[in-house]
């Protein structure tokens, strides 16, 4: 089988188990577990589509009132589903279908072109299979929440810096490359604005690449990084810049993106948890809405996320001690993969079948490549600086289990290569024209 058949089969497989995931979601949008945000999503689009824009007819989650304007919900998805409603109606089943169709394909493609840079073709197909049939990203996929094109925008980015720094490497790099992974990092910034957090990473690692790939820095490749740099930030800055001024003009201050990063580190941070730090607060705790100081709540939303921004980093100076201890404490929600007794039957079985087979073999893919030499110039270093980098986003600040799951396609990647060395070791067949390439 050749590896465009391999790819092709894969493909399919994935959009199928995704179109079955979005068909059993059907046509209703009710809370589920994971994806209760999808209820505001639809609420939303639904007032967009009706006139009244980004505003909901009750008072909403977070503390959002009736009528007022909200910038806690992305845009640019909330108005994915108003144009896929405009066209076919209110369908919640055909925004699902769309996006899992999307899903399915680009998805294990985008493993395939990034694993077969980092460890070749045949850990890049072992990964793309993996992320076909991986059970939290086909329970997503049909979810009315960001989740799935985020992930794809991420990889996207990812792809992109790849092939940037192979352009440096080769003296080919034009303002097309930089232009795209610009392109590529405002829409993703459009779904979740926490990855920005990020960028300064990836630039400074496409620097090392230019430093890295056996060259000396010259004069003509210095220009080429910094003019590709500015490239890259005018096509992100202008693809957000019209965000910000929608946000200025509903709520009189300046807003990035989304109204919601102070209230994640508040809550996050609140000493009603003392040490130990839950996902979800329990029935004996005092809702989230009442931990708000009742001073605060009369504020707009973007001023009242603003508020409890300031808020938490004040907890954190308060007690250095204890946001340290509630950070480590997270460490156990982000990265579970055990079953619970809190948890249903299928959450147990999709969590352990999902994370838990592939925890293992992510770990053995990373010991793998931290013993090849030459590590550092590989694009294997991109990929753990991603998911180190926003792994510790979420263990400072709000942690799910579904904030993990950007890295988890990621490091996909790393077991699909600690598989196939796994089954390479045992001398098991494998196709002669899907090779592992050796490292620098």
């Amino acid at each position: 089988m050749n590896r465009r058949s391999a790819l092709l089969i894969i493909i399919v497989m994935a959009v199928a188990v995704r179109l079955a995931s979005a068909l059993t979601l059907g046509d209703r949008v009710v809370p589920l577990p994971g994806i209760f945000d999808q209820l505001s999503y639809q609420t939303l689009a639904t007032r967009v589509l009706d006139g009244y824009g980004f505003t909901f007819a009750v008072d909403w989650w977070p503390l959002t009132k009736a009528g007022a304007p909200t910038a806690h919900w992305s845009y640019i998805y909330t108005l994915f589903l108003t144009a896929v409603y405009s066209v076919f109606g209110v369908h919640p089943l055909v925004a699902r279908m769309l996006q899992a169709t999307v899903a399915g394909a680009m998805m294990p493609w985008l493993v395939w072109r990034i694993g077969r840079r980092a460890f070749g073709d045949s850990a890049g197909m072992v990964g793309a299979a993996w992320v076909a049939v991986y059970g939290y990203l086909v329970y997503y996929a049909g979810a009315l929440m960001t989740e799935t094109f985020y992930i794809l925008g991420i990889l996207w980015m990812l792809d992109c810096a790849a092939r940037v720094a192979e352009a440096l490497n080769d003296d080919t790099a034009t303002g097309w490359h930089w232009l795209e992974l610009g392109v590529a990092i405002g829409l993703t910034a459009l779904l979740r604005q926490v990855i920005l957090v990020f960028v300064p990473v990836l630039l400074l690692w496409l620097a090392w690449a230019a430093l890295g790939y056996g060259k000396n820095l010259t004069a003509a490749c210095l220009r080429a990084l910094v003019g590709g740099v500015l490239v890259t930030g005018v096509a992100t800055a202008l693809l957000i810049a019209p965000a910000t001024i929608y946000n200025y003009s509903r709520f009189g201050r300046f807003v990035l993106l989304n109204s919601n990063a102070g209230f994640a580190f508040f809550w996050a941070n609140h000493p009603i948890y003392g040490d130990h730090f839950v996902p979800l607060l329990t029935s004996d705790m005092p809702g989230y809405d009442q931990l708000v100081p009742a001073e605060l709540r009369s504020l707009d939303e973007a001023a009242l996320d603003s508020a409890l921004l300031e808020r938490g980093l004040q907890f954190v100076l308060d007690d250095p001690g204890r946001y340290l201890r509630l950070s480590i404490s997270r460490l156990p929600v982000y990265f579970m993969f055990w079953p619970s007794s809190e948890s249903g039957l299928l959450s147990n079985l999709v969590r352990v079948a999902s994370f838990g087979v592939a925890l293992p073999l992510i770990l053995l893919g990373l010991v793998l490549w931290l013993s090849r030499p030459g590590r550092g110039r590989s694009l294997a270093l991109l990929l753990a600086l991603f998911a180190l980098t926003y792994s510790a986003v979420h263990l400072l600040s709000w942690t799910l289990i579904r904030y993990r799951l950007p890295v988890d396609a990621v490091m996909l990647i790393f077991a699909g290569y600690g598989l196939f060395s796994l089954w390479a070791r045992f001398g098991l067949p494998w196709p002669a024209n899907l090779t592992l390439r050796n490292f620098e």
